[in-house]
């Protein structure tokens, strides 16, 4: 699936768009007070149409940051993955999870370290649930599965490295068996 380039509007953020470099150089309590007002926006309901526009153009910004090797590891270890995982349990609009997932993905194949504490496991949990519930939505599958795969691969990659413990993060043997799943249908679909 081809993805749309990604463009946010600074005017309608709700939060100064530092650029990365600003972001890079900020003192440790402006970085947490950036943080917490991201994760702030995250937590708010997308009730009408202007809030959910707002959440959205939010989360195109942070794609736009996690493309950025040091940012995307400064925010998966951050309390910014754990809102992550929070909104795509909880968000109503598909749209907003469809992006949810993107920023995964992008933090999964952009970070070059994953503390310990990254809760990398309950991401690949929830994303295979999703998947799982909505396996005859291909559109959403589409939009899952990159976000699934990055996870493992980074997983994968963390294992080889042998800098942490095999049960850092476990991988629930459903992501798998719901990988495969996906993968056979893509191939009969392709050959078919």
């Amino acid at each position: 699936m081809k993805q749309v380039p990604v463009r946010f509007d600074s005017k309608t953020l709700h939060i100064p768009a530092y650029s990365v470099e600003k972001l890079s150089c900020m003192t440790d309590v402006d970085w947490h007070n950036f943080l917490k007002r991201v994760c702030s926006l995250l937590d708010s309901s997308e009730k009408n149409t202007g809030a959910a526009r707002s959440k959205l153009n939010l989360l195109y910004y942070l794609c736009t940051l996690a493309v950025h090797k040091e940012m995307a590891s400064r925010l998966i270890s951050s309390q910014l993955f754990p809102a992550l995982i929070q909104q795509l349990r909880t968000a109503s609009n598909w749209d907003i999870r469809a992006k949810v997932a993107r920023v995964i993905g992008l933090l999964a194949l952009h970070t070059s370290e994953l503390g310990e504490n990254v809760p990398v496991s309950e991401a690949i949990t929830l994303l295979t649930e999703l998947i799982r519930e909505n396996f005859r939505n291909s559109k959403l599958k589409q939009c899952l599965l990159p976000a699934l795969g990055e996870l493992l691969y980074l997983i994968a990659s963390e294992e080889e490295k042998g800098e942490h413990p095999r049960e850092c993060w476990a991988v629930p043997s459903a992501a798998y068996t719901v990988l495969m799943r996906c993968l056979r249908e893509g191939v009969r679909l392709f050959h078919g």
